[in-house]
């Protein structure tokens, strides 16, 4: 029973160290779509510190590879001192990513009242031009989330832009797409976007948060298991005298 018991942690070991692989890749991906989606919506936050779950999953993605070649030769030649390091290592990581989780709950709380601070300031700053960035901003807010102004499309009264303008429309970037020879016009409201952008970028936020904290508590569970199989191969290797290798050796590491 407990030669099958050692047997199966070995295994399960090794099918972990290639797990560690594919996670690695899985994070590093994550955390590149969250960089990449928090550049397109920037302008509405100002808290920097909003994205260091991301850098931190991003680390933890490059560390995992590295688990994983540890984990698998030291499963393999069953080295003491490699199983050792692969464990110490593998709760140096579960430590990181529950702080990753800690701070992804409290930066996704804090995502609100980030974007309620900064998007009026952005709309203000709005020209209609491409060269500008809060106005690419902007506009590619309200294609993408299918949103108009802040509110509602009525909030673009209140700005800069339409004031100058004087033309009594909004951003072509608030016309539904299957509305043809849509200009923006507030004498067709029909053809714009009801809803307002705020509550919309708040949520695609606090999603993307979301997919880092998920991602977090999951790589933490396996290398829970990771840490369990590799401190059951160590002990048994200490205390049993009928240990086998998974791969005969002249000598034991």
């Amino acid at each position: 029973m407990g030669q099958c018991g050692i047997t199966s942690s070995k295994t399960v070991l090794v099918f972990l160290n290639l797990i560690f692989w594919a996670a690695a890749g899985i994070l590093c991906y994550i955390g590149a779509y969250v960089f990449i989606t928090y550049d397109d919506y920037d302008h509405f936050f100002e808290d920097v510190y909003t994205l260091i779950p991301a850098i931190i999953i991003i680390a933890v993605g490059t560390l995992l590879f590295i688990i994983g070649l540890i984990g698998c030769c030291a499963t393999i030649r069953e080295s003491s001192c490699g199983l050792a390091t692969f464990a110490a290592i593998l709760l140096l990581v579960f430590v990181t990513e529950c702080v990753v989780v800690v701070l992804g709950y409290i930066y996704r709380a804090k995502v609100e009242d980030e974007v309620n601070h900064s998007i009026q300031k952005v709309y203000n700053e709005y020209n209609g031009t491409n060269t500008d960035a809060p106005s690419r901003a902007i506009d590619y807010v309200q294609k993408q989330l299918h949103c108009c102004g802040i509110h509602n499309y009525s909030d673009w009264r209140n700005t800069r832009w339409f004031k100058e303008s004087k033309n009594n429309s909004v951003p072509v970037s608030c016309c539904q797409p299957n509305i043809s020879n849509c200009t923006g016009t507030l004498t067709r409201p029909a053809d714009l976007y009801q809803e307002g952008c705020e509550a919309l970028v708040v949520k695609k936020l606090k999603e993307i948060m979301m997919y880092v904290i998920w991602a977090a508590l999951t790589f933490a569970s396996i290398q829970m298991l990771g840490m369990l199989c590799a401190c059951i191969v160590l002990c048994r290797r200490s205390h049993d005298p009928a240990y086998e290798l998974l791969v005969t050796t002249n000598s034991y590491a």
